[in-house]
């Protein structure tokens, strides 16, 4: 009985270095895989006015161009296109560092109170539930950065009524969405090439149609 205690022992503990090892293993072959450069975008819109998201990411390794992009954006700033980095409030960045960049130029402080305070915490919290997704290997997450181009409807700053809940939640869909489609390169080039045909560009078919 004693021998089969000490076998059952040595068996079990070679079980447990075997799956050590392969835990080690999979985290080294994730930091392995170097991610130079992702693009993805998305939009999400159907909310109540003014609240449309239609963010473009840009995600790739600190020690590549996307690092070096980070730096001297957050280094260029210019009127109107301040570039801040995504946090979920005040003194808390998130990671993978995000820095954001406005696709409007911004004129009022009602923009930019609504575009560096909802908009930017649904940013954050977008890109951390791309982490918990598991569309970012958390393992990254210091290693990693993103650029993310925002979209927020001008008139978002004039509006009294504006829904910021409703912004919060579908600006935080969209990143998370535009975030899963760049890393896993969707839409694939097969599905692209298929449907080629059958996509028309809703603003091009407006213009057909004489109805921009």
């Amino acid at each position: 009985m004693a021998a089969e205690i000490a076998r059952y022992e040595v068996e079990r503990e070679h079980q447990l270095e075997n799956a050590i090892e392969h835990e080690q293993y999979q985290k080294e072959a994730i930091m392995s895989e170097r991610i130079i450069m992702r693009t993805g975008e998305c939009l999400v819109a159907g909310g109540p006015p003014f609240t449309a998201a239609e963010p473009e990411v840009v995600i790739g390794e600190l020690d590549g161009p996307v690092g070096t992009a980070i730096a001297t954006l957050t280094g260029g700033q210019a009127a109107g296109h301040s570039k801040v980095f995504a946090i979920l409030d005040t003194d808390i960045q998130v990671r993978p560092v995000t820095l954001m960049v406005s696709k409007v130029t911004v004129k009022s402080s009602s923009y930019t109170n609504i575009l560096m305070g909802t908009v930017q915490a649904a940013i954050a919290n977008g890109v951390l539930d791309a982490v918990r997704a598991g569309d970012i290997p958390k393992e990254k997450a210091n290693d990693l950065g993103i650029v993310c181009s925002v979209w927020l409807n001008p008139g978002a700053a004039t509006d009294p009524d504006l829904d910021h809940k409703a912004l919060f939640d579908i600006h935080r869909k969209a990143t998370a969405q535009a975030i899963h489609k760049a890393m896993n390169n969707e839409p694939t080039i097969d599905w692209l090439l298929e449907h080629q045909d059958e996509i028309t560009h809703k603003y091009y078919q407006r213009g057909l149609d004489g109805t921009l």
